[in-house]
């Protein structure tokens, strides 16, 4: 079984349902508590072991490059000042990985995304991690579906439990349990009203692939058409096996305003050096 080493990161959206914060600035680099949402990304995927990581861009989006680039003039300025804590976080960041860069002129969907990064990434399985969902857990996210692809080799998506009332936000696989954690998907079903739901299991924003993905994606891709993901994997399961994996830890689903407000409450909450304050905050609005 080939080591995973790449992890692509489709991050060319827009950022529509946070503007204006999003007007001059990626939706990627809104801060939870005090790091940019997609480091805490790639710090999963880091601690996952993976070296390699690939980021799809579009317009607007220099700032993620910036943030995971070296700063010589910031570096200096702290060392000038003596801030050695500060000058070890920034440093941190750069060293993470070794990160690629590729463009997406149009927004033409995540599986259109995915295919820009093929001549990078080879033959080889790899992982897709979005840029929405945070998973708080002793073990990072990507790292727990590891099992799960290392005994049957095809691709994994992973799953959350989600309220039955709360479908149609999601999309939702058909199922079959196979192991602990594990499930093998029969079907995907995008956004399903509660009453046609055939589960409460949501796809969660990671995935590890197969290179065959490739083939399916270009296979059905139409020129100037938005092509997902989910029709990807909809158009594979059609010939071939996909697994889900039950994440353990506490989803954040920084995709929408809501969530994105509790992933800050709850980081804060466990911050070390706010966490004291920021309940006293708290008590007084609540």
């Amino acid at each position: 079984m080939s080591k995973i080493n790449t992890a692509i990161f489709p991050v060319a959206g827009f950022g529509t349902r946070f503007l204006p914060a999003t007007k001059a600035q990626p939706k990627e680099m809104l801060t939870v508590v005090d790091k940019p949402q997609i480091q805490y990304l790639v710090e999963e995927a880091a601690n996952s072991g993976i070296r390699d990581i690939i980021f799809i861009t579009g317009r607007g989006k220099r700032a993620i490059e910036d943030h995971f680039d070296e700063s010589f003039e910031l570096e200096s300025a702290l060392v000038e000042k003596g801030n050695k804590k500060a000058l070890e976080e920034v440093k941190k960041v750069s060293r993470l990985a070794k990160f690629a860069y590729v463009r997406q002129p149009r927004p033409l969907g995540h599986g259109d995304a995915i295919l820009r990064a093929e001549h990078l990434v080879g033959r080889n399985p790899f992982a897709v991690i979005f840029g929405d969902d945070l998973i708080d857990s002793k073990v990072p996210a990507l790292k727990q579906m590891f099992p799960t692809f290392e005994k049957y080799g095809d691709p994994v998506v992973a799953l959350k439990r989600v309220p039955h009332n709360m479908t149609h936000l999601y999309g939702i696989v058909s199922a079959k349990k196979v192991g602990d954690h594990a499930w093998q998907i029969t079907d995907i079903i995008e956004k399903p009203k509660p009453s046609e739901a055939p589960s409460n299991l949501a796809i969660v924003g990671k995935y590890i692939l197969t290179p065959e993905i490739f083939d399916v994606l270009r296979k059905h891709k139409k020129p100037g058409k938005e092509l997902d993901i989910g029709d990807g994997l909809k158009y594979f399961l059609k010939k071939g096996v996909i697994y889900g994996h039950e994440l353990d830890g506490d989803w954040y689903d920084c995709g929408s305003k809501v969530g994105f407000l509790r992933a800050n409450i709850a980081f804060a909450l466990k911050h070390p050096e706010l966490k004291k304050e920021f309940r006293k905050i708290l008590r007084e609005y609540i």
